[in-house]
């Protein structure tokens, strides 16, 4: 039971779990969308997207987050713009918006005279870095969020199966569309704090997967996805405490571990 409770006395491990657990469930719900709609790419996308917001905002000593928001919005929205101008398909128009804002971040990098530990622990990410301030603000994120995604859960469901009905009965879909993708951007620049612009995708696309494998309504695959990740999370963040381990990698590997043992179950059946 020690091995449990050891790590508890310290206040930087409970907010880390804490944390993990209101990403998870975060990630669980626009990782849903993202699985169904097979946009898994632009987990990856935003993650090397929002670059240049972290840097501007740090050669301008702004904060962090708001900088990696900015980038992300104006990311999802140039995504929508690349792919309704050229008439690309909506992966073509990912790559050339996320590629292009990845080489702005590098190019404004390379300005940088130094490169300090503040913005390398932001691309990497550390769970055990997690403040009170970040707590709230997952918990915000994560109302704001869940509250937005249950009140357009039937019209986004039609505009992305049936984006022709959805159309005759009057639906917004460029703007559903617009709005979903700005929402994981959100769920992006949330995960990037804690497991790096590289990691962030998999906490976002991981645990969905596993779930779409074993769960067959969009409810029960979204809850099952929390809980996968939150088993996923907590697990992670006391194996990497007992073996002295990068917390972020770390999850993602046990992550990865869940989604092999569901694709193994989902074969024996």
């Amino acid at each position: 039971m020690h091995l449990l409770t050891d790590p508890l006395q310290f206040a930087f491990f409970n907010r880390a779990l804490i944390a993990v657990i209101l990403v998870s469930v975060l990630c669980a719900l626009v990782g849903a969308w993202v699985v169904l709609r097979g946009l898994s790419y632009i987990g990856d996308a935003m993650s090397h997207a929002v670059f240049p917001g972290i840097v501007g905002a740090f050669l301008t000593g702004g904060n962090l987050l708001l900088g990696a928001l900015i980038a992300a919005v104006l990311t999802a929205l140039g995504i929508g713009a690349v792919g309704r101008q050229s008439g690309l398909k909506q992966d073509s128009a990912i790559g050339i918006v996320f590629v292009g804002m990845f080489a702005l971040g590098v190019v404004m990098l390379s300005r940088a005279p130094t490169f300090t530990t503040d913005l390398s622990n932001f691309l990497i990410g550390n769970p055990l870095g997690v403040t009170p301030a970040d707590l709230w603000g997952a918990l915000a994120v994560t109302v704001v969020v869940g509250g937005i995604l249950t009140a357009i859960q039937k019209e986004l469901l039609l505009a992305s199966f049936d984006p022709t009905e959805a159309r005759a009965v009057g639906l917004p879909v460029r703007r559903l569309e617009s709005l979903l993708l700005i929402l994981i951007g959100l769920v992006v620049v949330l995960t990037v704090q804690l497991v790096g612009t590289t990691l962030s995708v998999s906490l976002l696309i991981t645990s969905s997967a596993a779930a779409r494998l074993l769960a067959r309504s969009l409810r029960k695959m979204m809850l099952l996805a929390a809980a996968l990740g939150t088993v996923g999370g907590v697990t992670g963040l006391y194996l990497s405490y007992y073996a002295n381990t990068a917390p972020g990698a770390t999850i993602v590997l046990v992550n990865t571990a869940i989604f092999l043992l569901a694709l193994a179950l989902r074969r024996r059946e």
